[in-house]
């Protein structure tokens, strides 16, 4: 084979593999081994639990952990103390679309503690693609801003409960948020 043989069969095979790559994406032929590599990146975890709107289990490394989201506050469900709230309903099922059978991504906070008076670990919680789910709990008015503990997105939490308010979404639009003394809020019994 020549030299300008090898240089045009060279030229021919990588168009080719180009086609190909080209139209695996296109059509999704790769997709399966895409998200076979972001369910298995590390500080990717399995939700094996839902609690409740602000509150999931997930499989760390062989060990249930029970998270508890940084910064918000979803109306109850479980408490035995407490009647079902308004809107507590609602902000469970959300967590549980928005998370579906997918992972999610655990980052800490500087500012906060390591793990509540419960022993649930405190987090910043991070859907597949990319949405941090506790501002959006906030934001689509399924929670309140959480103020009691510093943490740094408290400003971007506090903006995105004015903006839920503002909307008249979620909660604010079917509840009758109570003000609590110490500013944050409750939601009135379902």
């Amino acid at each position: 084979m020549t030299r300008r043989q090898r240089k045009s069969t060279y030229s021919l095979i990588v168009a080719i593999m180009s086609l190909f790559i080209w139209l695996g994406t296109e059509y999704g032929w790769f997709a399966g081994a895409t998200a076979s590599l972001e369910q298995n990146q590390p500080g990717m975890y399995r939700v094996t639990r839902f609690s409740d709107g602000d509150t999931i289990v997930v499989d760390m490394n062989g060990t249930n952990e029970q998270i508890r989201f940084i910064g918000v506050d979803t109306p109850e469900t479980h408490d035995p103390r407490k009647p079902v709230q308004c809107y507590g309903a609602a902000a469970s099922a959300f967590t549980k679309r928005a998370i579906g059978f997918g992972r999610v991504r655990l980052e800490a906070d500087t500012k906060s503690t390591n793990r509540d008076r419960y022993d649930r670990l405190l987090r910043y919680v991070y859907l597949q693609d990319g949405t941090l789910l506790n501002q959006e709990l906030i934001r689509q008015g399924y929670g309140f801003y959480y103020p009691y503990f510093p943490f740094d997105k408290s400003d971007d939490f506090a903006a995105a409960q004015q903006e839920a308010q503002d909307a008249g979404r979620g909660l604010w639009k079917n509840c009758e948020p109570i003000p609590t003394d110490n500013g944050g809020w409750n939601s009135n019994p379902a």
